[in-house]
């Protein structure tokens, strides 16, 4: 969230990235927070000298007493201070209570480079890599070609579990898993540090790395409990410093985290409905950096070269695009997707997204470093997906068909299969 001096300081900026995003009603916001927190700060001297004065008179009180004099006269203003100071704190808590409500849903600051647009059609293409040929031959569609091999199942996952998850088997199976390995490998030999997490997470921690709005939409909760089913590895990454400090020496910190992924979301449309590309429970692969707020636009660019980097080397293509104001969400301040090429759909699909959240997540967390000068400061982290194996998987069962209903190992994946070069029913 945007620390609550910069607001004070940055109200025509704070306004102005608002006005980008077509967001008036936070507009409005910003003027009742600025007024609730100028009445916050007054109220809040005014019940620290409550509490002094009820200091002075008890001291006042008791000399008397000892001087075996009459104290009546403290006695009685001291009896309605306490009544003063009770209420003075619930009017103080509910306060602080509307200020931090308009604090964790104002958006981040954009950056001045993000496009200004209404939505996912005004995201501005930035690049393009590949080339795009024509398929010789009428393709599948992936589900139904990973079914007719004999590697997937839909149906008894949808009677098993409902729509949207999946069974892999055989060979598909150990492409998931060669994707995984082959990105760990590429990102640790670049200086990336291997991370596991947790897979679930206490709300306080979560409300601390995404939007409030993604509870209800996009978590799963585990009932009974306050706990929530990550939908993403970053989530616990970030969560990893809460409440810390790190020592200036000690930044970048550079992770590469692997997990599995559970979101309520998912498509009602075409190719949505059936497949990998839009499902409830599916493995990714994440970069995460914690860094100085001077470097963070210099590791928004290198998150995005890895990830270009990965698909390159797997021969997909794609294309780069720099999402508009109004499709980029609150927490960061800018983002590139990376959409992959889908021949038999004949578009770019998203696989992964780049976001550079400045300090707004780590001022939820409370996460700081400490220079050598003994300053704190709220770092910046940056998360970009390098691998979504069920999108990337989607993608090769698309660009790698064969007219013989076979699909062709990518040659980076081969070592990783057991040297195998093809996908082909048993």
């Amino acid at each position: 969230m945007l620390d609550i001096k910069f607001i004070r300081e940055n109200v025509d900026i704070v306004k102005k990235s608002l006005e980008q995003r077509k967001d008036t009603e936070k507009q409005e916001w910003v003027d009742d927070l600025l007024r609730k927190d100028e009445e916050y700060r007054k109220l809040l001297q005014e019940s620290q000298k409550l509490r002094q004065k009820r200091n002075e008179i008890t001291i006042q009180i008791s000399e008397l007493k000892k001087q075996k004099k009459d104290a009546s006269k403290l006695l009685k203003e001291a009896k309605d201070i306490p009544d003063k100071i009770k209420q003075s704190e619930e009017e103080l808590k509910k306060l602080k209570e509307k200020i931090d409500f308009y604090l964790m849903r104002i958006p981040n600051i954009l950056h001045e480079s993000v496009p200004y647009g209404k939505d996912d059609t005004e995201n501005v293409e930035i690049k393009k890599w590949g080339k795009i040929a024509k398929p010789a031959f009428e393709l599948k569609p992936h589900g139904e070609l990973a079914e007719s091999l004999g590697v997937a199942d839909f149906k008894k996952a949808a009677e098993v579990s409902g729509a949207g998850f999946y069974y892999m088997m055989g060979d598909l199976a150990q492409l998931n898993l060669s994707l995984m390995q082959f990105t760990i490998d590429i990102l640790t030999r670049r200086g990336y540090k291997l991370f596991i997490p947790p897979l679930m997470l206490k709300r306080k921690p979560y409300e601390g790395v995404t939007s409030l709005d993604d509870f209800e939409n996009v978590m799963y909760k585990i009932e009974d409990d306050d706990l929530y089913l990550i939908a993403t590895s970053e989530h616990p990454i970030a969560a990893f410093f809460m409440n810390e400090v790190i020592k200036e020496e000690d930044l970048p910190i550079k992770a590469v985290g692997m997990s599995p992924c559970f979101r309520r979301e998912i498509g009602s449309r075409g190719v949505d409905t059936k497949g990998l590309f839009r499902v409830h429970q599916f493995w990714k692969i994440e970069q995460f950096i914690f860094c100085k707020p001077e470097d963070s636009w210099k590791y928004h660019e290198e998150l995005q070269k890895n990830s270009e980097d990965l698909y390159q080397a797997l021969k997909i293509p794609y294309r780069v695009v720099n999402i508009c104001t109004g499709d980029i969400g609150i927490v960061a301040a800018k983002k590139y997707d990376t959409e992959a090429w889908f021949p038999r759909q004949n578009k770019y699909g998203e696989v992964g997204s780049n976001s550079n959240c400045t300090a707004y997540q780590a001022k939820r967390l409370n996460i700081r470093y400490e220079n050598k000068k003994g300053e704190r400061e709220y770092i910046h982290t940056l998360n970009n997906t390098a691998i979504a194996t069920s999108r990337t998987i989607t993608a090769i069962l698309e660009n790698f068909q064969n007219k013989d209903g076979s699909v062709t190992i990518p040659a980076v994946l081969q070592k990783y299969m057991g040297g195998k070069k093809k996908i082909v029913k048993l």
